[in-house]
């Protein structure tokens, strides 16, 4: 099996990293299958790939939603071919208190973030199991790693997404299918410009943190886009189980 003309699911592939990390794989050869909760930014992304020659569809699906996740894998088996590379980027954040993490708060954000990650990729295992090759991989987070103030529910779902990755690594690995971890830094996306608006970076916006990063500044999505085109392709056939730290020298 090869990389090229093969189908990838992208989650939460419509703005900010996933959708740096869907034009990606499109460029290098991948029909796209763009899964998004928001059905406008999903058509949209898909139009742009096409416009630069790729294949793609828009799936609008909740990743903590088992039969739309297994709908729109259907749908995208039967669309594209085979489901062979799977990135799970869908995510949500938070920013609160410990003590003020409500039960209902702490469920949503592992139901999208970690069960998500679950129901995607157990959905889309038995194409690769089939072919005896593919190709996971997982956003996590650096706060995973480090931990961070104000994001208990999110630290700890991203942290579960971690130790899943190198489960499966172990699992999947004498079938033919490579599981990494991406855990980005500070990247430049709607997300993160929200948070610095709202304070959460201790009142500095994201260029001032990345004036403190070893490189000198902030992370842009294709950073991380660049990272996953790698861990898909046919060159990174013994990489699995890794954390991949795309973070300027953040984490070491």
């Amino acid at each position: 099996m090869t990389f090229s003309g093969c189908t990838a699911i992208v989650t939460g592939g419509a703005s900010g990293i996933g959708l740096a990390i869907s034009e990606r794989l499109a460029r290098d050869g991948a029909k796209v299958s763009v899964f998004d909760l928001d059905q406008t930014q999903a058509e949209r992304a898909v139009a742009g790939i096409e416009a630069a020659g790729g294949v793609a569809i828009a799936c609008p699906v909740d990743v903590s939603d088992r039969a739309q996740v297994d709908a729109a894998v259907e749908r995208t088996r039967r669309e594209l071919g085979p489901v062979l590379v799977l990135v799970n980027g869908a995510g949500k954040d938070g920013f609160d208190r410990f003590v003020d993490i409500t039960p209902e708060l702490w469920e949503r954000i592992l139901a999208v973030n970690l069960t998500g990650t679950f129901h995607c990729t157990q959905s889309a295992l038995p194409d690769m199991l089939a072919a005896k090759w593919g190709r996971i991989v997982n956003i996590s987070s650096s706060s995973a790693q480090t931990g961070a103030p104000l994001m208990g529910h999110y630290s700890a779902s991203k942290g579960g997404v971690i130790a899943l990755t190198k489960t499966l690594a172990l699992e999947l690995g004498p079938l033919g299918i490579t599981v990494n971890t991406i855990p980005p830094g500070a990247i430049d996306t709607p997300m993160s410009r929200r948070a610095a608006e709202a304070g959460r970076f201790g009142g500095g916006t994201l260029d001032d943190v990345g004036r403190h990063l070893p490189v000198r500044r902030i992370g842009v999505p294709d950073d991380i886009a660049a990272a996953c085109a790698y861990l898909v392709s046919d060159e990174a056939s013994y990489v699995t189980g890794q954390i991949i730290g795309v973070n300027g020298g953040r984490v070491t």
